[in-house]
């Protein structure tokens, strides 16, 4: 048996010395188009012995090399395979070093199964020749991700596997992503001058869940089964024929939260969050081009949208004061070019805001969520806020005992207590917001070790917040009273000046009458 071996790896030997005896024969004493003619059909030759086909995936692409898709897409859908089979692996951090990602090493070779189908897949990574410092891969410098497959199986590979790989990585990607919070601001010029705005961002790691969000549960469960629909609305979008977006209208009184709502619809469909804020866009067209660098899957928010440009009658008194001003300083134009630069107002005006909403660029882009956030509803333009631009209009109100209920359980972990009957009348009398509510409920301590005083302590709160509660309604008491008397006193001043006023018309008429008597009778001079 061992003879019968060595036999056989001394005829390999020889058949590989006779092959390369041959090559440097070849290409030796052929001509170079002789050679070229013997490699090309020798290839030809070999492709038809060969039952394998091979597919190249480049982590860069075009002319400006920019990172592919496809390559970004496979590297996510090996992981889990990676990990599972491959000897040599790679770590990598995702989602701010929270989590660890592993794939295959470069000259590794993993095999994958689909419907039946084996096929085989290699990273593969070319050496540069020299040796250079850059931030981007050199000519001479590739990596890339090579598929395997019998050619029999073309047409499963071609026509669902790829579309599988791709669709794959992408959820994996979505999942392991940093969700971002981005804000504009005002960039500088080279000069130094204000220059157009720019999106900058920050790990988006707001906390808040439809679990701790302050809100009835009846209300909670009408949201959610909106925002879904919406995610999921991709044929019915566009079936209807319209751009797959929706806007929100968060209205209600300050501190019943409106931002914590919007981090809690990020949170639920894991989008990204623009922070828009209208006074730092200069003009309509700016506002359009940060519309078209936001991302899909994101909610652009505009809080105290009442608040952040004047659209409305008073935008004119002062341009009209702006040129008196320029007029008044075209003498002086170091004075003129100081003012100008101290008055950097905003000029988006509502038409250009309502065509942000739903004008043709808004379709640039899809599975967007517009949300205005508002403590004066009645101050807005309908136009702005009409079913069709902020399609869902959700009122945050006051703290109520479901509400409360919630917070009780965020703050004191208690799902009961002998004094939320109490609490709860109170609540339906009295209007205090959650975050007044949530002030009072918040542990004066952390310290978990005597059960004892953490009960004394959550009575405390709760007592606390009992007479907070009565302390309000007291103060609600007394300005509704104030308010009717003031209110008595303006219709009692205005009954007054209304019947002074006809008294008046009255003595006027009556004179008029005299003076008409005197001339019909006539007058002895």
């Amino acid at each position: 048996m061992v003879m019968m071996k060595g036999e056989q790896w001394s005829n390999l030997g020889s058949k590989m010395a006779a092959i390369m005896f041959v090559y440097a024969m070849l290409r030796q004493y052929f001509p170079p188009q002789l050679q070229d003619y013997i490699f090309r059909y020798g290839k030809k030759l070999s492709n038809f012995m060969y039952p394998y086909i091979h597919v190249t995936f480049d982590e860069f692409i075009g002319e400006r090399m920019k990172k592919s898709e496809a390559f970004s897409a496979i590297q996510n859908y090996l992981s889990d395979k990676s990990s599972a089979s491959a000897k040599r692996l790679k770590a990598d951090v995702v989602k701010d070093s929270q989590s660890l990602v592993l794939s295959m090493d470069y000259n590794e070779e993993i095999t994958d199964e689909f419907n039946g189908v084996k096929l085989w897949w290699s990273a593969k990574q070319t050496t540069p020749k020299t040796q250079q410092f850059s931030f981007y891969p050199g000519a001479d410098e590739k990596r890339f991700y090579t598929l395997k497959f019998h050619k029999r199986d073309r047409q499963v590979i071609t026509g669902i596997y790829l579309s599988h790989v791709l669709k794959q990585g992408k959820a994996i990607a979505a999942d392991n992503r940093q969700r971002k919070l981005y804000s504009n601001g005002a960039g500088q010029g080279w000069l130094g001058n204000r220059s157009s705005t720019t999106w900058t961002h920050v790990a988006f790691e707001h906390p808040a869940t439809f679990d701790t969000l302050a809100m009835d549960e009846k209300k909670k469960r009408e949201i959610k089964k909106d925002l879904v629909k919406f995610s999921n609305g991709k044929e019915y979008y566009a079936r209807i024929g319209k751009a797959w977006k929706r806007g929100y209208l968060l209205y209600g009184p300050p501190g019943t939260g409106k931002s914590t709502m919007v981090a809690v619809m990020a949170n639920f469909l894991n989008y990204d969050v623009y922070d828009l804020e209208l006074t730092t866009v200069k003009n309509n067209v700016e506002l359009r081009r940060l519309l078209i660098e936001t991302s899909n899957k994101s909610i652009i928010v505009i809080e105290d949208i009442d608040c952040s440009l004047d659209l409305t009658g008073q935008r004119e008194e002062k341009k009209k004061k702006k040129k008196k001003d320029d007029k008044n300083d075209e003498g002086d134009p170091i004075s003129a070019m100081s003012k100008n630069e101290e008055r950097k107002e905003s000029e988006v005006t509502l038409s250009g805001l309502l065509n942000f909403i739903d004008g043709i660029w808004s379709a640039c882009g899809v599975e967007r969520i517009i949300v205005f956030t508002t403590n004066h509803v009645e101050k807005l333009d309908p136009a702005l806020i009409r079913r069709g631009r902020m399609d869902k209009h959700i009122e945050m109100s006051y703290c109520r005992f479901e509400a409360f209920k919630v917070l009780a359980k965020n703050y004191l972990d208690i799902d009961s207590h002998p004094l939320f009957g109490e609490i709860g009348n109170l609540l339906e009398e009295t209007d205090m917001t959650p975050a007044d509510v949530a002030e009072n409920l918040m542990l004066k301590s952390d310290d978990d070790d005597d059960d004892d005083d953490d009960d004394d302590e959550v009575e405390t709160c709760l007592k606390n917040l009992i007479e907070a509660l009565k302390t309000a309604k007291d103060e609600a008491s007394k300005k509704a009273e104030e308010d009717a008397r003031l209110k008595a006193e303006k219709e009692q001043k205005e009954k007054e000046e209304a019947e002074k006023e006809q008294s008046v018309k009255e003595d006027v008429t009556q004179h008029a009458i005299s003076a008409k008597e005197v001339k019909d009778n006539g007058v002895i001079h």
